[in-house]
């Protein structure tokens, strides 16, 4: 078989395996050759349950290994700029699990490395919420089938606040940065709909002040269990966005896109809209060649072969998400709306 493309993994947690791993090895002529987890014990456990010859105890020596073409990562946020501009700067090609970076600094260190290198792959997982809609989305909008767009929320279903949860890694500064439970993901899922974020304003809320982390040590919580974010859009929308941990029982969670003659609403994989006089929303038909679907895996192999390029997720949009994300963070801290791009 030709064009034989080796890959090293770098973390195999829950997405990783159930997603990045099968979904590498259903490419033609792709190996998975090496892994590292957070202890070489874990590593040598996933190894052995997924048939991956070689474990390593550093992701430092997946980079340096002669045999690997292509680095997967799958890490919490904290090691993703470290492990990318390494593997970049090692000819490796990249594909790093969202959220893309810590804050927008290291995404732009990333983007830098990647610009020096632009004969590798380097891809971000991108948000999947919407993959199936977005075109239909986008075509409904170019259509004027709710008129002019004048305003767009997206509110989680949140649940009811956990008070004795241990510290896990979206809670934990040091693990997640700036990252705020969904926050980025699915701000870059709406850019694909309407564009850009061009002024950022928010308030947030912890009311879980300290946690316990798997150890039993108790640390300080800096990563709200409430936010909500405005924002004026390039498109000249409103945005409100919603990240909770405490809205239990909301009868009306979603995304919404409110125009001046009908509205779309896309909530667990289906789109419902309607225009100026219904009073109901009714279901929206996505036609067959517009139904979208998971194909990362498939996507990252592909660039590599250069027979299509990366469009899902591109650094450049990753650098959009952590921008927003950090401009939200900015927000809070400074008490004001933070214009974007940021300087």
């Amino acid at each position: 078989m030709s064009n034989p493309i080796h890959i090293g993994i770098v973390g195999a947690g829950a997405n990783t395996r159930a997603k990045h791993i099968p979904g590498l090895r259903a490419q033609p002529d792709v190996e998975i050759v090496c892994v590292c987890n957070r202890t070489r014990a874990s590593g040598e456990v996933v190894a052995r349950e997924l048939g991956i010859p070689r474990v390593h105890e550093r992701w430092q020596e997946v980079i340096a290994d002669p045999a690997v073409d292509a680095v997967v990562i799958g890490t919490w946020p904290y090691l993703h700029a470290p492990v990318t501009i390494a593997a970049l700067a090692a000819g490796k090609h990249v594909l790093t699990e969202a959220r893309m970076a810590m804050n927008a600094t290291e995404a732009h260190a990333m983007l830098a490395a990647a610009q020096a290198r632009p004969q590798l792959v380097a891809q971000v997982v991108p948000s999947p919420f919407s993959l199936g809609v977005d075109k239909t989305i986008r075509r409904l909008l170019a259509e004027k089938f709710i008129g002019d767009l004048l305003a767009v929320e997206h509110r989680d279903a949140g649940g009811w606040l956990d008070r004795e949860g241990t510290l896990s890694w979206r809670k934990d500064r040091d693990l997640s940065g700036l990252n705020v439970m969904l926050l980025g993901i699915v701000y870059e899922m709406l850019m694909r709909w309407v564009g850009e974020a061009t002024l950022v304003t928010a308030l947030a809320k912890t009311f879980v002040q300290q946690r316990r982390d798997a150890e039993g040590q108790l640390h300080d919580v800096l990563i709200p269990d409430h936010l909500d974010v405005l924002a004026d859009l390039t498109c000249g929308a409103q945005l409100r966005l919603r990240q909770t941990a405490v809205a239990a029982l909301d009868v009306a969670p979603g995304t919404w896109l409110f125009g001046s003659e009908g509205t779309l609403r896309f909530h667990d994989g289906q789109l419902t809209g309607a225009r100026r006089g219904e009073t109901t929303l009714r279901p929206v038909e996505i036609p067959l060649h517009e139904r979208g679907g998971w194909r990362v895996e498939e996507e990252f192999i592909n660039a590599i072969r250069s027979k299509e390029p990366v469009r899902l997720t591109t650094f450049a949009a990753g650098v959009k998400y952590m921008e927003f994300t950090e401009a939200v963070a900015r927000s809070l801290a400074e008490r004001r709306a933070i214009p974007l791009p940021l300087p």
